[in-house]
């Protein structure tokens, strides 16, 4: 992997010849691995449920594309969602998130291969999910898994044909927030981009309908409810610096 991906410390391939006595359990330590990260990739498909808990903005990523995220803490290195024991404080949890210690790789025959996080302290070799069955191929466990990594890959995917869309109808704009708690601490989101609501409804009959049978009008509204949950991402925040 050319470069290690959010959460993964030391990936590496999954080997059948290798890795066939291994198996996966519950993390001891819980969604420690995230409490890092103030924020997540989301793919379009999460939106209908993470916007119900999380803002979802979008960054800048390399390539000079655009990715929506979920926004989990106002400072850098502080996910507010996972608490001291390492629970995660949220009905909806990201793909991104669930997806650990398993990643998908691709290499350069666009092929993927499954890779896994050895640092994470669940895996073992004696008690929780086998990775393979005794003739060599994928347990049950490890199937349902993989399933889960490859449609979380082609949704992935589906960010760039979104996001260009919104970047060619030239809707995004700066995302210049200051969140301020009752004691007059301020925090300011710098960097980030939302939907310009005027702008889009500002647009023509023809676009406005291709957004709508595309279904990128539903993931913008969306983007737009989410925001409202900017004031529950303060009180969290308040409430842990107490």
């Amino acid at each position: 992997m050319n470069q290690t991906p959010l959460f993964y410390q030391e990936p590496i391939s999954l080997n059948k010849d290798i890795h066939n006595t291994l198996t996966v359990g519950a993390n001891p330590k819980g969604y420690a691995f995230a409490a890092g990260t103030h924020n997540v990739i989301l793919a379009p498909v999460e939106f209908y449920e993470a916007c119900k808990e999380y803002p979802i903005i979008f960054t800048a990523t390399p390539g000079d594309k655009i990715a929506p995220i979920a926004l989990l803490g106002f400072r850098e290195g502080e996910n507010l969602f996972v608490d001291e024991n390492g629970v995660w404080d949220g009905r909806y949890i990201p793909a991104y998130v669930r997806r650990y210690p398993f990643i998908l790789a691709e290499t350069g025959k666009n092929e993927l291969t499954v890779c896994f996080d050895q640092a994470y302290e669940g895996l073992n070799s004696e008690d929780g999910a086998a990775l393979f069955d005794s003739e060599g191929g994928y347990s049950p466990y490890m199937q349902r898994t993989l399933d889960f990594l490859r449609n979380y890959h082609s949704q992935y995917h589906n960010n760039e044909s979104f996001t260009e869309k919104l970047k060619e109808l030239d809707l995004f704009k700066p995302m210049d927030a200051m969140v301020e708690l009752n004691d007059g601490r301020k925090f300011a989101l710098n960097g980030f981009s939302v939907v310009d609501e005027l702008k889009l409804q500002t647009l023509g009959e023809s676009d406005i309908y291709s957004l709508f049978k595309s279904g990128y009008l539903a993931l913008i509204y969306a983007h737009l409810l989410s925001l409202s949950t900017m004031s529950s991402l303060v009180d969290k925040l308040a409430a842990r610096d107490k």
